[in-house]
């Protein structure tokens, strides 16, 4: 994975000095990932509609509404340097079922999608092609059984107990995270039961989606990946199609040293263009 110095080479085509639009091939996923601690809400909070502010406010504690706040604000930050605009410009619209996209008369469509968990976040971008990725923080003191026979399918259960004691948590979070990267992909919501389709599973194993009982051609329709991502966290991502490349950055400001003055510019340039908050 590049890290923040991506921002400034490789395929990413940002220069502090200029703010043009970052680039992304209609042949390419772009994959981002954060932590949100040690980001002050307050710089977000600026970035974000009024209903996004208002859905802020209905965390009860302090650490989430940070963490809600900071990733729609990196989130809109990743937009707006995608479409050469600026954040306030950006126009969001919802699917019927909840799906949020992009009014951008005229401008090129670009998909986007976000997943966060205990204080570190991803977010996917492409072009024309339908997406979703979910990341999740592996909880040690977890009931993972008595969850997956809720809410997997009977082979996806099975295959969870032929799993070692000691890796039995890892393929549950593989499992809960392919399968909800696959309904957010769909924009299906909470409204698709997740018994319907096999997602793979086994630590070590390709994450694939191996069943979809209603719709079969759904197998061929969509390609799933497992998501690079820090120890204790497993992630997902699922992308239709198959003919394109997964391009993955990160903003971790810490882990870019020696472009600190060029780090230092994009944080004073944040409320245009691009924010590391």
């Amino acid at each position: 994975m590049l890290r923040a110095d991506a921002i400034s080479y490789g395929s990413v085509a940002l220069k502090p000095s200029r703010f043009p639009g970052l680039a992304l091939d209609a042949a390419e996923v772009h994959l981002w990932q954060a932590s949100l601690d040690g980001r002050p809400a307050d710089i977000f909070e600026s970035f974000l509609s009024a209903d996004e502010l208002d859905r802020a406010n209905r965390f009860h504690f302090t650490e989430d509404r940070t963490h809600f706040v900071v990733a729609r604000g990196l989130l809109r930050n990743l937009l707006a340097a995608y479409l050469g605009i600026g954040c306030a410009e950006l126009r969001f619209s919802y699917g019927a079922k909840g799906k949020p996209f992009l009014l951008l008369d005229g401008r090129p469509q670009i998909n986007f999608n976000l997943s966060h968990a205990h204080g570190r976040a991803a977010f996917a971008f492409s072009r024309g092609r339908e997406l979703g990725v979910d990341l999740e923080y592996v909880k040690e003191d977890f009931e993972a059984e008595l969850i997956a026979n809720r809410f997997f399918s009977r082979s996806e259960v099975l295959a969870l107990r032929t799993v070692p004691a000691d890796l039995r948590n890892q393929a549950f979070f593989n499992c809960w995270t392919r399968k909800e990267a696959y309904i957010k992909a769909r924009g299906e919501g909470l409204s698709m039961p997740l018994v319907e389709f096999d997602v793979s599973l086994r630590p070590g194993e390709p994450a694939a989606l191996l069943n979809n009982y209603r719709e079969k051609r759904e197998v061929e329709r969509w390609s799933m990946k497992a998501i690079p991502a820090p120890e204790d966290y497993v992630g997902a991502l699922v992308v239709e199609g198959h003919d394109w490349q997964l391009k993955s950055f990160s903003l971790e400001k810490s882990n870019a040293p020696k472009l600190s003055a060029n780090v230092a510019a994009l944080e004073r340039h944040q409320h245009s263009r691009l924010s590391l908050g």
